[in-house]
């Protein structure tokens, strides 16, 4: 048996490899920090017989809650990922499959690769209505890339969509693929009504060298991107640093921060109660984005997701809270599951890419309802 994660996000460290039936696992922690949960790693072995992976770090990780009722995914091509029997117990995540072929991958989502994010940009780019721009370096070296799509002017509402601050939530890439595709869709009605009076900023992963490292939350220097923004620096989160410079060059009407969470498994959206800004105007925009989500797809839902802040009590540091205190707009984190949405279960798949890349897709329509009132 041949395990191995030296490649694009892999993450894995081997204990104890000697029995196919009990082989020892760790987690490897985010580079300069405590956090980790993200696993992605290649097992070379013989077909048609029982394996069991322990995760032997499992009850230390970031979110151990999130490992109750989850299931990892596995692949043989990287392209088809499907789910696998896996338990939490005693403090470790154990999955067992028996591989149908001699070759098979183990993620903790459907991995979203570095070459896919390089192709999805530049394809993007080749449409009429889309420019790719480089907004600075990461500590890595990497492009900080940022796709506008529409003709900008002063008339125009600015949409500001993120993805991956939190590296391991590939879902957010996955949906923004979805996003995308439909935005610049020239048959598609919505997106065509939409780009006339409204222009699109989209970063479709903030964080490039922690997706590149296997990281589950932070950047190359194990800093968490999303308790950056009222004070970033080019020294630890230039990500954040040139994207929000580019924020208060040309303004923002509706933020959208894109994410994944460990534990819950529903899709729900977290709002901006406790700014000290936060007034009715705010609420009705609110209100009417999930509105318009809850009509157009039964993927996502209002009753489940995070406590809402007291007002006025707002984490500032945070995306969503900061652009929404700045330019007193309409901004929202958006989660998906990392296990399936228990409204519409899918035993086989759970949420998985092609789920996330439709909900990028209706998420557009919400886009195109509410950018029409008053914001």
């Amino acid at each position: 048996m041949k395990i191995t994660s030296q490649f694009d996000s892999g993450n894995i460290d081997v204990i104890d490899q000697s029995s196919i039936g009990d082989v020892q696992l760790n987690i490897r922690l985010d580079h300069q920090s405590e956090f980790f949960q993200w696993f992605h790693f290649r097992v070379q072995s013989e077909a048609g017989k029982a394996h069991r992976f322990r995760i032997l770090n499992a009850s230390k990780s970031a979110y151990a809650d999130g490992w109750q009722d989850y299931q990892a995914v596995a692949s043989y091509d990287r392209e088809n990922w499907f789910r696998v029997d896996t338990v939490y117990e005693n403090g470790e995540l154990i999955i067992s499959h028996t591989p149908e072929l001699n070759a098979t991958y183990y993620a903790y989502f459907t991995p979203y690769s570095y070459e896919r994010h390089q192709s999805l940009i530049h394809q993007a780019q080749l449409s009429d209505h889309c420019e790719l721009h480089d907004l600075g370096d990461t500590l890595d070296g990497r492009d900080i890339a940022l796709l506008v799509v529409g003709e900008e002017g002063e008339s125009k509402r600015k949409v500001w969509i993120t993805a991956r601050q939190h590296p391991g939530e590939t879902m957010a890439e996955w949906f923004v693929e979805g996003f995308l595709e439909r935005l610049l869709d020239e048959e598609d009605g919505v997106a065509r009504r939409v780009l006339e009076d409204t222009v699109f900023y989209i970063v479709p992963n903030m964080n490039p060298d922690g997706s590149v490292r296997g990281h589950l939350r932070t950047n190359a220097v194990g800093v968490n991107l999303n308790r950056e923004w009222q004070t970033p620096s080019l020294e630890k989160s230039p990500e954040v640093y040139h994207v929000r410079e580019k924020m208060l060059e040309t303004g923002v009407d509706l933020y959208l921060d894109i994410h994944g969470d460990e534990a819950l498994p529903y899709n729900f959206v977290a709002g901006c109660e406790g700014n000290p800004s936060y007034d009715d105007r705010l609420a009705s925009l609110e209100n009417a984005f999930k509105q318009a989500l809850l009509t157009i797809t039964p993927e996502f839902q209002d009753e489940y997701g995070y406590p809402k802040d007291e007002p006025g009590k707002a984490n500032l540091t945070v995306a969503s809270n900061w652009v929404g205190e700045q330019f007193r707009c309409l901004a929202y984190t958006i989660e998906m599951p990392f296990k399936d949405n228990a409204d519409l279960p899918d035993a086989e798949y759970g949420w998985s890419d092609l789920r996330s890349m439709q909900f990028g897709r209706d998420v557009l329509a919400a886009v195109n309802h509410v950018i029409k009132q008053k914001m």
